[in-house]
């Protein structure tokens, strides 16, 4: 078992107070927080070995460029890429997936077939939306059932011939909905088409296998996984990678240039234009170090017991409706609700004077909402470092809010 004071202790805003009261973050869906060993890392960095990386022959520019691919490596091993160079430092999981739908834009033609699920985040509908637009190309959507879990007969009657490429999230932000992947690369596959996994949500909780997945693209951002914000990673195969064109144009990302023609460098760098945030990319090796240290086996145990007793304790108060599935094995540590007759944002507003906080809304997930036919759901994200303790806390607030609102 994971002592969880001790961990707790590595995590200096977890000590403070918000309105007077300790703080509760059961937010962790949008960010996680930070270990000291995180935000030492950013300081030793600029402290240290400040410099511009793969230009100088200096030895600070050497030592912050080793740091760098250094990071690279462990986040390659990480999730068992079989190339560094199949992984690229992006600015978050939006900027991944707008890179592919850039370079998608060179292959698709009018009439193609994009698959998108009902239960993705904005910024995996929106690119696809404006690359259709763009290209002529037409987006399917895989529905999902009252369980909040996509209706995989129907995913099948999607595919075809026509099919390019089909976009998913591994674990849904607004219902923590764990979804087959594998099936749904494998199954897309049989098809000839390429497989983009948004793994923004599932990184913090468990190790994507890459290979074992067989994915064409895999997505994901640095802040949610205990490393800093602005930092994110884009897996993408070999082959895909070589034949998609840049995403910007600028330094680092050539190979040669001259007002005639300008030919590119090689992987990753074609698509590593300009400075990138290189504190945050070393950093985000630190915060991947510091989960592996604590094993994602027992993350998954602290956070499974979270999950059932959060569901357990509200479950008890009166009018409360959890959206997503009942099976608890096929979710993750989210629980999404409504209390009968109140507005999420009004539940949020009380329980934050008592520290404790929550998300409220659509979550930048409104096709879920509107499927629900509700404006939002207050939604609670907890991660391995919250405790039962706090679960209690939470649950004595909203009873109290419901008081006061009804």
């Amino acid at each position: 078992m994971l002592d969880i004071t001790k961990i707790r202790a590595d995590f200096p805003i977890l000590t403070q107070k918000v309105n007077g009261k300790p703080l509760v973050y059961f937010d962790n869906g949008a960010t996680s927080q930070k270990p000291q060993v995180v935000i030492d890392a950013i300081a030793k960095y600029y402290s240290e070995i400040n410099a511009n990386i793969h230009r100088g022959v200096h030895t600070l520019s050497q030592l912050a460029t080793d740091a760098y691919e250094a990071s690279r490596k462990k986040i390659q091993n990480h999730i068992n890429a079989k190339f560094a160079h199949e992984v690229l430092f992006t600015s978050g999981t939006t900027f991944g997936i707008n890179l592919v739908t850039n370079g998608f834009a060179s292959i698709l033609k009018s009439g193609d077939e994009i698959l998108v699920s009902a239960l993705e985040h904005h910024s995996n509908i929106v690119p696809w939306q404006m690359l259709c637009e763009k290209t002529g190309a037409i987006l399917k959507v895989i529905p999902m059932d009252e369980n909040g879990e996509l209706i995989l007969s129907e995913f099948d009657k999607l595919l075809s011939e026509n099919t390019k490429i089909v976009t998913v999230n591994h674990i849904s932000n607004a219902l923590g909905t764990i979804n087959p992947i594998k099936y749904i690369i494998d199954k897309s596959h049989e098809f000839g088409a390429a497989v983009l996994i948004d793994g923004a949500q599932a990184v913090p909780h468990l190790r994507p296998d890459v290979q074992e997945l067989n994915c064409d693209f895999y997505v994901f951002s640095g802040h949610k996984m205990c490393g800093p914000t602005g930092t994110g990673i884009l897996y993408g195969k070999e082959s895909w990678l070589n034949k998609l064109p840049p995403y910007q144009g600028g330094g680092e990302m050539i190979k040669e240039v001259t007002f005639e023609k300008t030919t590119y460098a090689d992987l990753p760098h074609k698509f590593e234009a300009g400075t990138p945030n290189i504190a945050g990319g070393i950093v985000l090796g630190t915060a991947v170090d510091y989960l592996n240290e604590i094993g994602f086996e027992n993350i998954q145990k602290q956070e499974r017991a979270l999950l059932n007793y959060g569901t357990e304790k509200l479950l008890e108060i009166e009018g409360l409706k959890i959206y997503g599935p009942q099976d608890l094995n096929r979710k993750t540590s989210v629980i999404s609700f409504n209390i009968d007759g109140i507005h999420p944002l009004d539940i949020g507003t009380i329980i934050d004077k008592k520290g404790i906080a929550v998300r409220t809304g659509h979550h930048c997930a409104q096709p879920i909402m509107n499927f629900f036919c509700i404006p939002g759901t207050i939604r609670a994200s907890f991660s391995f470092y919250n405790t039962k303790e706090e679960i209690d806390l939470m649950v004595d607030a909203i009873k109290k809010a419901q008081i006061m609102l009804s």
